[in-house]
């Protein structure tokens, strides 16, 4: 994809700047789509300035595509911009009035659902990691209510259902930093392989991280383990698993051939 996405870049941007009326509308809502490509590459591979250059790119297509949907979208998108300048007041705030947009305008069908559910769902998140474990648990609850009406599916570019609503189960649980309650909620449920790879592959990082808090390295190490079979690349780059090896390499006295067979493949050693 990433070869060809600056080409479908400027194709579409013409496509915008020439059409009229529902063809220009059509060509900016492929246009924001494909910023989001961008954005998700850019991010990823710690180029946070082009990330933020993405996502406002995204608002102004998205408007001009007069979608809803793809606005909503981006709000959820826009949320990595405040993470990175640690501003989660506005973060949470931001994704609120997304969602109460999305409820005042009415029935949008399954995918509105869905999007007004992901909304929640990211500030569920937010929330969490300020600290607010009320507010994050109470927008997890209503991303879990969406959850009923929306099947697992990716919509507009994010995943969402009842498997990525029990997913941030999990998530919520680490950032408020109750890593006995991430584990326990976890159980032995493991992500349908319906879900997109790097959300499952997700869900055993923030278990491995759960695991390692609480002094579960042997389960730790088949998290990750498990993270690395369902997306090598995703697991490798995440920073996430490269701290968590890290810190078990260098606080315990002996580390086991799985947590050091990992650390290398990671090269933190």
């Amino acid at each position: 994809m990433t070869p060809t996405l600056p080409g479908l870049i400027v194709e579409l941007a013409c496509a915008s700047a020439q059409g009229t009326g529902e063809s220009r509308r059509h060509a900016n809502g492929l246009l924001t789509l494909a910023y989001r490509a961008a954005d998700g590459m850019a991010y990823k591979y710690g180029f946070r300035d082009l990330s933020a250059r993405m996502i406002d790119r995204m608002r102004a297509t998205a408007l001009k595509a007069e979608d809803p949907l793809l606005v909503a979208a981006v709000a959820y998108v826009r949320t990595e911009t405040f993470f990175a300048a640690r501003d989660l007041e506005t973060a949470a705030g931001a994704l609120v009035r997304a969602a109460d947009t999305l409820r005042e305008a009415g029935p949008t069908g399954v995918p509105g659902i869905a999007a007004y559910g992901a909304l929640h769902m990211r500030a569920a998140v937010v929330n969490g990691r300020a600290g607010r474990s009320d507010s994050a648990w109470n927008h997890l609850a209503e991303a879990r209510r969406a959850a009923e009406r929306a099947r697992d599916g990716v919509y507009f570019g994010t995943a969402f259902g009842p498997s990525s609503v029990r997913i941030h189960d999990l998530a919520v649980a680490t950032e408020l930093k109750e890593s006995g309650t991430a584990v326990e909620r976890a159980g032995s449920w493991t992500p349908p392989v319906r879900l997109p790879a790097e959300r499952r592959s997700h869900y055993y990082i923030e278990l491995a991280g759960a695991q390692l808090d609480i002094g579960l390295h042997e389960d730790f190490c088949r998290s990750v383990e498990l993270a690395r079979e369902i997306a090598p690349q995703h697991t490798l780059e995440h920073p996430g698993v490269r701290r968590s090896l890290v810190k078990l390499v260098q606080s315990h006295p002996r580390p086991s051939a799985n947590a050091l067979a990992l650390a290398d493949w990671a090269h933190v050693l």
